[in-house]
């Protein structure tokens, strides 16, 4: 599936997908709808059961669940932060099928769980170099681009769950994951081939391209440690103070708008007032890094330089950057809807638009810490997850991330194949529309045969 082809299937499943609601809905209760999606429901409607869940805390003590959920919980971590997206899709359905959780306060921990993962993943790629040049393995100038647009996205996703039916929630994560595990997939396979080209190459002391023009025979070569560079070194070269400052800042206004946003009623002037903010915030540190990656391509595009400004291989035209706003915006909505830091769209978004797949992962990882941890103190401020569980799975998840990162990036350079990542990736995608899947179609069965609401619900009421 190529890249245009994959835009087109997503929108078109995502349209039918909304629209087949009203007729869901009929077919299990009987043509009800519910009045209106922003205003509280009349007084006089009739008696609907809407699905809410009760709240399902077990206790922390040792049994065999919490050791298959120790098991998961590591590997998918594991796995997740490699593969740059997280593993929300599987910690979610692990926390309600095998511990016993609430879907709401799973998706709580997995925040918890994914913000772990990240930061000890984040750590260990600060002291790895770059794989082929002397910059630093995080891309700062991606990072800016769509972190904004992610916590943007996140917003969105969280008031849309409010709205949108779980069975709809499940099919729109089942179509997304499906098509983006599917283009993962045959990225990867691409990657492999480019990579047997490049070995064959190496053993005939030739050099090589990929499709893209690059020298592939520096892909790999740099993997191995350089032993002029201490790691005190690697690291002050892999940290840019004035950028992680930026991001610390966007962070901290979009947490101090959520806070202040918890403590207003629910639909009131100010509830909305609080909601619009959170657009010119981001859109003006959104706006400031297209102004400048525009500039300097086109700067570079006149001069003749073919180097690229940063780790994507594409030109920084007005559209690419309006689709790289959407994709941003798609994968926080994604984020807010499942509880996941967004990674399932920017993991394979970076892959897309030319980022090797080490600094993929490192600067998806990178962006999903700051995601994942607003989401995390909001939570904690709203009092959704238990602390002990919270704290032990998310110690399970920090040593998963770092363990993770180290073997993996030890086998790519041992195999000298970059697109183990992108296997993983996909395989992580994979398993995670399955996880979804399952739980999802279990659950709608469910409500159906209840004859509870299927449509879509009031927001200002839901909350």
């Amino acid at each position: 599936m190529s890249a245009k082809g994959l835009v087109v299937y997503l929108l078109t499943a995502f349209s039918v997908a909304v629209l087949s609601v009203y007729f869901v809905n009929n077919y299990a209760n009987g043509g009800y709808q519910n009045p209106s999606l922003l205003s509280s429901s009349k007084p006089n409607a009739l008696p609907q059961k809407f699905g809410s869940e009760a709240k399902a805390w077990p206790e922390l003590k040792f049994s065999w669940r919490i050791v298959l959920a120790t098991v998961i919980g590591f590997l998918g971590s594991a796995c997740g932060t490699v593969g740059g997206v997280g593993g929300g899709g599987i910690f979610v359905p692990m926390l309600t099928l095998i511990v016993g959780f609430d879907t709401k306060s799973a998706a709580a921990i997995s925040k918890c769980m994914i913000m772990g993962a990240s930061a000890s993943s984040v750590w260990y790629n600060l002291r790895v170099p770059h794989p082929c040049r002397e910059v630093p393995i995080l891309d700062y100038d991606l990072a800016l681009l769509f972190q904004p647009m992610l916590m943007l996205g996140i917003t969105i996703g969280v008031s849309l769950s409010v709205v949108f039916p779980y069975w709809l929630i499940t099919v729109l994560i089942i179509i997304l994951f499906m098509g983006t595990s599917s283009r993962s997939f045959s990225k990867a396979i691409e990657m492999w081939k480019e990579e047997t080209v490049l070995k064959k190459a190496m053993a005939d002391k030739r050099t090589s391209v990929n499709s893209r023009g690059e020298l592939l025979i520096d892909t790999y070569e740099p993997l191995i440690p350089k032993e002029e560079k201490t790691a005190l070194q690697i690291m002050k070269g892999n940290l840019n103070v004035k950028r992680i400052f930026v991001l610390i800042l966007v962070w901290f206004c979009f947490l101090l708008l959520q806070v202040i946003k918890n403590d207003t009623l629910a639909c009131s002037t100010e509830y909305w007032v609080l909601n619009l903010i959170q657009f010119p915030v981001a859109l003006a540190v959104f706006g400031y890094e297209c102004v400048k990656l525009y500039k300097e391509s086109k700067k570079r595009r006149l001069a003749g330089n073919p180097e690229h400004i940063c780790e994507a291989a594409i030109q920084w035209t007005p559209t690419n950057l309006a689709f790289c706003a959407l994709c941003g915006i798609l994968g926080g909505t994604v984020g807010g809807l499942l509880g996941s830091g967004g990674g399932f769209i920017l993991g394979p978004l970076l892959l897309e638009i030319g980022v090797i797949p080490q600094v993929a992962s490192a600067t998806a990882t990178f962006v999903m810490m700051f995601s994942s941890s607003l989401s995390v103190v909001e939570f904690y401020l709203l009092k959704r997850f238990p602390m002990p569980y919270a704290l032990y799975l998310m110690g399970v998840s920090i040593l998963a991330g770092f363990w993770g990162q180290y073997l993996i990036r030890k086998l790519i350079a041992i195999l000298k194949r970059g697109s183990i990542i992108v296997f993983i990736l996909s395989g992580v995608i994979f398993a995670s529309a399955l996880t979804m899947g399952v739980i999802g179609i279990e659950k709608s069965i469910k409500m159906i045969n209840n004859h509870e609401f299927m449509g879509f619900l009031d927001y200002c009421s839901s909350q």
